[in-house]
């Protein structure tokens, strides 16, 4: 039997095709190594924390807070979730954020995308082996900075609103102490079938 060469064209093509595909597309084990190597240079974060904070709001007031944070791992340890929690004098949730913080190998960075007060977005954090910087926008040519460290079993953290030709103003300070450790956000996953059957 005779092939055309008709026939012939595009099965060369999906074969080259797919023989390229399989030549560029990273090795998932190696990324995976990699991210997890990234997320446990961070593991200093982890746990239960509580403590004092305070924050200035958009119409200049400043709140007391208790703030709370818990930090983990999913992903088998390739990607970070953190919960921040502010109480109020009254115990009311006056803040509640989440970030989760991955590691893309290809271009050997971590960022983070942030959820809080109704907004969300996706900005470039930078480890400084005690903690960690990132920022986000604040209006015109201005940013919120926020700057983390962490020492012996404490969390002092600071953000501050710099805007251009005028001096960094904090806007918000937590100093937490780490309780523990926490079985968020992983814990027990939901089991593929029901016990007993």
């Amino acid at each position: 039997m005779k092939l055309s060469l008709s026939r012939c064209l595009p099965l060369a093509a999906l074969l080259l095709t797919t023989h390229a595909a399989a030549q560029q597309r990273p090795d998932p084990d190696a990324r995976l190594a990699s991210q997890r190597k990234a997320m446990a240079a961070l593991s200093f974060m982890d746990g239960a924390w509580r403590g004092a904070g305070w924050t200035i709001t958009p119409d200049g007031k400043r709140h007391l807070l208790t703030q709370t944070e818990r930090v983990g791992a999913l992903l088998d340890g390739t990607v970070k979730l953190v919960e921040g929690r502010g109480y109020g004098a009254d115990g009311r949730t006056m803040f509640n954020a989440l970030g989760v913080i991955s590691y893309d190998p290809g271009k050997a960075a971590y960022s983070i995308k942030s959820y809080a007060m109704g907004f969300t977005g996706d900005f470039p954090i930078t480890p400084t082996g005690t903690g960690w910087v990132w920022q986000t926008p604040a209006g015109p040519g201005a940013v919120i900075r926020y700057t983390a460290d962490f020492k012996s079993g404490s969390w002092h953290e600071v953000g501050e609103r710099i805007a251009p030709g005028a001096p960094p103003v904090r806007v918000f300070e937590m100093r937490l102490t780490r309780l523990g450790g926490t079985a968020w956000p992983g814990g027990a996953p939901v089991p593929a079938t029901a016990k007993g059957k």
